[in-house]
């Protein structure tokens, strides 16, 4: 039974296969770049439906044209496809066969539906007045497909209007869709700190430098620069989840090593924390009589959604069915497309308390309900709809 956004027959009538097309993807995880038979799959499914493909995009990307009978505009749809290095936990008969790598971020779903979505296309009856672009993304979890394929110049070529991309999303209940207009998804970079300091005996602590005590007090004042030097009302996190160092149990640590990230929406903000982290580093050297490595590397800009396109999208979609949310501290390469084209990005509800399915993405149990994809398609559609892209 459906929940929530109802779908029209034409996306009832491709259920069966979307349903299997997931259930396919879902056993092949691949990661980036590395897509190789998932693009077999995808360019095999696209060929049946009459499309032709460009492949080999950025590796293993494929896109494939659709063009309308007058072509005013060129509307891009996108779906990544990339796995995880997560073991699957889920008992159910379609789980990874690629032992110790899952779709844990639902880019199954993603590439299930952008399928689906090809297929009403070609085979609904419907008479596109515009041009699609269908686009399979490699690389979305790292370090950037959209970034590579944008410079190719693949979307200039089709003369890309406007580019539209979903996620799945467990924060929001199955059937409804979420969006925000303005700053929806994070900026995130990647923050690598090594220590330097003098191996000596454990009972000579006084002859050697102890990295380990150098970064412990890093990790506990890079802490402080949230809380200390941001305005509360401006969003920011700064979070290490790996911290490494010294070689035997009764020996002073000649090096240590500390891994995180940092996650924010706008760019004076990433100003501060890089300016706070450099200046409390170097304050350490002189503490600790050590050396300091600060590696930082920018990764994905924020998502930022255009507010007249959201408010059109939502007219699309109905407004009973949407949850305008809060910014939330994931990333998404989605981001780069935004910088130069008008895009939107928006998550597609899969949380269903009833049949288990909470898990976070990124998560060994994560799972969706299959009518999730439907819901999925029908939203893509709608946009088509709403901009009288068809002729009836």
């Amino acid at each position: 039974m459906n929940r929530g956004m109802p779908w029209s027959r034409e996306v009832d009538k491709v259920m069966d296969r979307l349903i299997h097309t997931r259930y396919d993807l879902h056993q092949m995880p691949e990661l980036a770049f590395h897509e190789n038979n998932t693009a077999s799959y995808v360019k095999t499914r696209l060929e049946e439906l009459g499309l032709d493909c460009r492949t080999g995009i950025v590796e293993t990307g494929i896109a494939a044209y659709i063009p309308g009978s007058q072509g005013r505009k060129t509307y891009c749809f996108r779906a990544d496809m990339d796995a995880l290095e997560v073991m699957e936990l889920n008992e159910v008969p379609f789980r990874s066969q690629n032992t110790g790598f899952m779709h844990a971020c639902g880019h199954d779903g993603h590439m299930a539906i952008l399928l689906g979505f090809a297929e009403v296309l070609t085979r609904g009856g419907y008479q596109l007045r515009d041009n699609v672009l269908l686009l399979f993304q490699p690389g979305e979890e790292g370090p950037g497909g959209a970034e590579k394929i944008i410079n190719t110049g693949l979307l200039d070529e089709f003369k890309v209007d406007e580019i539209y991309g979903l996620h799945l999303f467990p924060g929001i209940e199955q059937g409804k869709l979420g969006i925000r207009p303005g700053p929806m998804m994070a900026q995130n970079s990647e923050i690598d700190i090594t220590v330097w300091g003098e191996n000596a005996h454990g009972g000579t602590p006084h002859a050697g430098r102890d990295a380990l005590i150098t970064a412990a007090n890093l990790l506990l004042s890079y802490q402080t620069i949230v809380s200390r030097n941001l305005n509360p009302l401006d969003p920011a996190v700064i979070s290490f989840g790996k911290m490494q160092g010294g070689e035997v149990r009764n020996m002073v640590a000649r090096k240590a090593v500390l891994e995180g990230t940092i996650r924010i929406f706008r760019e004076e903000t990433y100003a501060i924390l890089k300016q706070r982290l450099l200046e409390i580093a170097h304050g350490m050297e002189i503490t600790y009589n050590c050396e300091i490595d600060v590696d930082l590397r920018e990764m994905y800009p924020a998502v930022n959604n255009p507010p007249e396109l959201v408010e059109e999208w939502i007219q699309a979609q109905g407004k009973e069915y949407v949850v305008l949310t809060d910014p939330v501290m994931l990333a998404e390469d989605f981001a780069f497309y935004q910088q130069k084209y008008q895009g939107v990005f928006f998550f597609l509800g899969t949380r269903n308390e009833e049949k288990g399915l909470i898990h976070s993405l990124h998560h060994g149990r994560f799972n969706f309900d299959d009518q999730v994809l439907a819901t999925g398609v029908q939203a893509f559609l709608n946009i088509l709809i709403h901009k009288a892209a068809f002729d009836f």
